[in-house]
Order: structure tokens, then sequence, then C-alpha cells
């Protein structure tokens, strides 16, 4: 992905004074040793110059990480640890953080080489809430060098999504269409997660598009556009407006990102863009996704922010679908029922009018936008990719600001089912467990718009920890709950 950070983890072991120094020292390259083998070398940097001690030595270990630009840290307890000075470090370093611990090894080692860990734990967390220092720490935040190399692993995505949104800039065009007030909510928040917006008219964004009505790069995005259309380029004619279009906004990214390293667009695309641009951005937006700078319809600035951190949690495109329609009982009762495990209410269709990026979906044909052709000429509503959703595992989600600013967010783990959807645009029949309880009692109960982000994989774990990290509270985080799990709203007579 272009647009998205790499992580790069500085891994910094503690010790306390009292304990020898070599458990730490030796247990610290084993771990280094057991990511190496297991996951990617270039994730995490073995800071050499000490083992943290005091706090002259978290300042030394400190400038050291800095140095070597690491946008992520974690803290190793090899044994107990000076609670004082490593908590110290996660408070000046400028990033995400997160505390893991070493397991003993031996029982036959539980003098000189007992390290006493698991009690150095609990005196870090009490003393990171002593001086509201926000850190990460796994469900279990205890292991031996590969287990805590796993827990170092499943950091990555966290670490990705917090310096993303750090460093992140949302660029919208236009106000929200008029019926679309659901998309609208105070940009407050943004502020709250260090993310800076840039809003503009579309008046702003239909000038720079003019002003590419003769770039010379135009034939070669044409030509690079036919190459992935392939035989579903059935309207070969609108792509040299498209390829103008895609310029306009790539150079606009590169000209208004300022000081900030990534972008993602909330984008204006009715009611009057077909009949100024004459065509629908769909396909572009799809693109731009595709290459990791998510662009989200109806200027829905919160649904850009979710795509994004999706991005750079999947480290792959993600989308974002209207939750559209329930799928008709016979289409339920002939492709599914006795065929998967899940009731009628557990599916529905997600749909938007053709913003998926193209690996995402099965045989995709350029194509006119259905619904906007109602009202308007066909012609001025081409730019549409069309096709149904491939079948396989997806998380739903979405973060948003209420309409008190207050930060609130879902979750949920499903798939895409590899049935024929019948139907137009960019649309698959889902099926998520439990969707029905989950849709009345937390999607309409606590007042989400239609639009919802998607996730190509199960990704639930490091997105979880991504929202409490940026400051969700926990009662605020929504998830299909299973039967048997009671929503407070939900009728216990029911």
């Amino acid at each position: 992905m272009q647009n998205i950070p790499k992580a790069k983890i500085g891994i910094v072991a503690v010790s306390r004074d009292c304990f020898p120094e070599s458990l730490a020292v030796n247990r610290r390259k084993a771990l280094v040793e057991a990511y190496k083998k297991n996951y990617d070398a270039s994730d995490i940097y073995e800071c050499p110059i000490c083992i943290v001690e005091s706090e002259i030595h978290m300042v030394q270990a400190l400038e050291d990480i800095k140095k070597n630009e690491c946008n992520g840290l974690v803290v190793y307890l090899g044994n107990f640890g000076p609670e004082i000075s490593e908590t110290l470090l996660a408070k000046h370093y400028d990033g995400p953080a997160m505390f893991v611990a070493a397991a003993e090894e031996s029982q036959n080692d539980l003098s000189d080489g007992r390290g006493d860990a698991y009690c150095g734990m609990l005196n870090a967390s009490y003393n990171l809430a002593l001086r509201n220092i926000k850190a990460y720490i796994p469900e279990y935040p205890v292991g031996t060098a590969e287990e805590c190399a796993k827990m170092i692993n499943e950091f990555v995505p966290i670490v990705r999504a917090v310096d993303g949104l750090k460093n992140l800039k949302v660029i919208s065009f236009g106000p929200r269409p008029l019926n679309f007030l659901a998309c609208n909510a105070p940009v407050k928040q943004l502020y709250n997660l260090d993310v800076e917006i840039e809003e503009n008219s579309e008046l702003d964004l239909f000038e720079a598009f003019n002003n590419h009505a003769d770039d010379k790069r135009i034939n070669d995005v044409v030509a690079d556009m036919a190459k992935e259309l392939g035989t579903g380029n059935k309207i070969p004619e609108i792509l040299p407006k498209l390829a103008q279009y895609e310029l306009t906004l790539t150079d606009w990214i590169e000209q208004h990102k300022g000081y900030r390293k990534y972008v993602t667009i909330a984008g204006k695309c009715w009611p009057a863009f077909q009949t100024q641009f004459k065509f629908v951005p769909c396909y572009v937006n799809s693109r731009l996704t595709g290459k990791g700078i998510p662009v989200s319809c109806e200027v829905d600035i919160y649904g850009a922010l979710s795509e994004f951190i999706g991005t750079c949690i999947s480290n792959d495109s993600v989308t974002l679908l209207d939750i559209n329609n329930s799928v008709p009982a016979d289409m339920y009762n002939e492709s599914i029922k006795g065929k998967f495990d899940y009731t009628h209410t557990d599916t529905f269709m997600g749909f938007h009018c053709g913003n998926t990026c193209s690996s995402k979906l099965g045989n995709c044909e350029m194509k006119f936008q259905k619904i906007m052709a109602r009202n308007l000429p066909r012609e001025v509503t081409n730019g549409t990719l069309e096709g149904d959703i491939a079948p396989g595992d997806i998380t739903f989600f979405r973060l948003q600001s209420t309409a008190d600013a207050k930060l609130r967010a879902y979750l949920a783990e499903g798939e895409v089912l590899p049935v024929a959807t019948r139907s137009f645009g960019g649309i698959g029949v889902f099926a998520i467990p439990e969707m029905g309880r989950f849709y009345r009692h937390w999607l309409i109960e606590k007042n989400f718009p239609h639009h919802g982000a998607v996730m190509f994989g199960h990704y639930g774990k490091p997105l979880y920890e991504v929202y409490k990290y940026i400051g969700v509270d926990p009662s605020e985080i929504g998830f299909n709950q299973p039967k048997g799990m009671r929503y407070p709203t939900e009728n216990p007579f029911a």
C-alpha cells in the first residue's frame, strides 16, 4: 500500500537493578530471534544500547529508538523491571507503546533464573495509570519468547493504524447531499484524534478538474484503466474523463497534504456532480482505494476515516458500503438455507454504486449508475464499477462521532457468501452471526448511519484494540453479541 505507515517497532528490555541483568539481555535476544524466525524482521528494531535500569538509561534508549525512526515501542520486562523508568519511557515516547513480560523458562532454574516479570507487569500497569500514560497491554501479556513474538506481531497493525491517524489529513469536497444528513457529524473528534481535515467546495474541485483537460498524462492513465478492466471495459469512451478526474485528485493530494504523510478523501458524488462533470466518480474512487487512498462517497468524513483505519490494519484495500437491503426469502431458501449455518436475519446485502476496487469483485464491468439514471440522462451517469463482491471473510466496522461529539464504534466479523446477488452495483450477500439483533440493538439504537466500512478478512481483534487505544470508551464499542448475551435495550421476553 502506498498511503499507510510501515511499522518499525523498537524493542527495549528493562531490568530491575536487584535482578541479574543477564535475564533481561538473554530474554530480549531470544525474543528478537523468535520474531525474526517467524515474522518479517523489518518490523522490529532491537535497541542495543542498554538494558533500562534507571532514568538515565531510559533517556539513552529513548534517543536511540527515535534516532532509528521507530514508530512503535515495546517495553519488554525481562524481569521485574524498574516501574518508574519503564513507564517514563512510554510517557516520553511519541507513539504507540506496548508492555509485555517474560515468562519463567524452567522449573530447574527458579533461583537466580527467576525474573518475576509476572509480578512486575502489575506494577507497570499501576504506574502507567498514575501517570495517565496510554499503553497497549495484550490479553495475557506474559509469555515465552515465541509467545511474546506473536504478541508483538499482533501489535504491528495497531502501530500502523495509530501512527497513521497521527499523520493523516482528511480532504473533503462539498457539503453532504441534502438527504444524507446521516453522514454528517461534528469534526471535533478528528482533532481529538490528531487528524487534520481540509474541507473544500466542490467548485474548487470542478475548477481543478477543468484545468486538467489537456493533461499529457491522461492517455497513460486511460491505458492503465483499460488494462485493469479487461473485458469489462464496456464504456471505453468515458475513460478519458475518468482519467482526467483521477489525475485531478492525485495532484490535489500532493499539493494539499501539507505536513501530513497520509491522506483520505471524502468526495461529493451527487446530486450536481453528474450534470457538471458528465460522469460519476465511482470507478476512480475504487482505483484510489485499491492503491491505499480510501475515498468515501457522499462526503462521508467518518466513513473515510474508518476506511483508512481498516487499510492500516489489514494492509489491504477496503470498501465502504450501504448496509443496504434484506435478502429475499426465496434467495435465502434457495441458496443459503441448509448450505450455510446462518438464519435469514443473519444475512443482508451490502451495496454501493461502484466504489469497490476490482481486486475485490468477481467479473466486474464498467457501467452506468442505475439509480441516478432514473432521473438523469444515462450518458452523464457512466463511471461505476459493477460486480458481485468476491466471497470470503470480512470485518464490518465503523468509527463515528455522535451528534454531541463523542466517539462510538462497532465491529463484526462475518463473510460474503458465494451467492449470486442478481442485482446491480458493487454488491454482495453478507452473513454475520446474530446480525438481526446487532442491527436493531446497536446500529439502530446507537444511531449509526447507513455506511459501513469493510475489511476483507477477520481483523476484529486488532481493530478492537485500536478503538480502545485511540480513546473510544469500551462501553461505546458494539459487536454482534452471541445468543444469551443480551443487549441493554433488548427485550428479555422477546
